[in-house]
């Protein structure tokens, strides 16, 4: 139980490296406009494209995978994320995002210590969690191209806030499934990668029903 309880620390750690790298790399291009400009130039797709590829390839090579290459690919999501996050910090006001990430911490907190403290196997919600997220997806894609309609994105980012919250306390739970199938330095990295996919959903749609949008 004692070797299980060592991982945790370095798991949390490599979250709390890739959140920084996110928030101050977005932080620091949105203090400059222009640069913020010139680098979102290139546009959001290519950027989600280097996103969903390093997704992809960490979770179909994980077992193969180098943690060293693990690490650069962390990292490098991290920074790319950061690249998209200069928007956010040029559309809402520091203060609104600074309450939503502390409720954010807060939900996440309480989610991932359930995950951990439970003694129940929550992997049977992972198809469920699945299915519910393209779901919103494709209806996030269909109400920006089609419908455009106010109230749907509402509900969207409400489902959005149930359903990360949901993976928070699922990927936490499968932290010492990992462990057994990874080994230690995997898991933390790897873990890590995905508790901070769920904090940064969990932020973005808090953001969206709650934030407050700075006036020109």
């Amino acid at each position: 139980m004692e070797e299980k309880n060592e991982i945790y620390p370095k798991l949390f750690t490599w979250l709390f490296v890739g959140l920084l790298i996110t928030f101050v790399s977005g932080y620091v291009l949105a203090m400059n406009p222009e640069l913020t400009v010139t680098v979102l130039g290139i546009g959001f797709i290519p950027i989600a494209i280097i996103e969903l590829v390093i997704a992809f390839v960490m979770g179909i090579r994980i077992r193969k995978m180098h943690p060293f290459t693990m690490k650069i690919c962390y990292l490098i999501f991290s920074i790319t994320t950061g690249i998209t996050f200069s928007a956010i910090f040029l559309t809402y006001e520091l203060t609104s995002m600074l309450s939503i990430f502390i409720i954010t911490a807060a939900i996440f907190a309480l989610l991932a210590f359930y995950g951990y403290k439970t003694k129940k196997d929550l992997s049977k919600f992972g198809v469920i969690l699945l299915f519910s997220l393209l779901g919103t997806i494709i209806g996030s894609l269909l109400n920006y191209f089609i419908f455009k309609n106010a109230l749907t994105d509402i509900v969207i980012s409400g489902l959005g806030i149930l359903i990360f919250s949901g993976y928070i306390a699922y990927d936490m739970n499968r932290v010492k499934i990992m462990l057994a199938e990874l080994g230690e330095e995997k898991t933390a990295i790897y873990g890590a990668f995905q508790l901070y996919l769920d904090f940064i959903n969990l932020f973005i749609r808090l953001l969206e029903l709650f934030g407050k949008e700075k006036r020109d």
